[in-house]
């Protein structure tokens, strides 16, 4: 018998998709993917948990942050 078993959502899909659509036309989905990924780890790092809501702060921050470097290079 060949079992299939769905893989647990992530618990960051809620922030993934608000801050695509907060940046959209900033940056690409997969920019906000990776600004994502990397605030996950980072809470980890320091806390020791990646509470959704302090990924969504981290994430966030960090994508102001590279907009207000491509608009200084630009």
């Amino acid at each position: 018998m060949n079992e299939r078993t769905e893989a647990e959502p992530s618990p960051y899909v809620d922030v993934e998709l608000a801050l695509r659509d907060e940046f959209a036309g900033i940056h690409s989905p997969a920019t906000v993917t990776r600004c994502v990924e990397a605030a996950h780890y980072g809470a980890l790092e320091v806390t020791g948990y990646a509470h959704p809501s302090l990924v969504e702060r981290i994430a966030r921050k960090h994508l102001h942050v590279l907009a207000l470097v491509a608009s200084e290079r630009g």
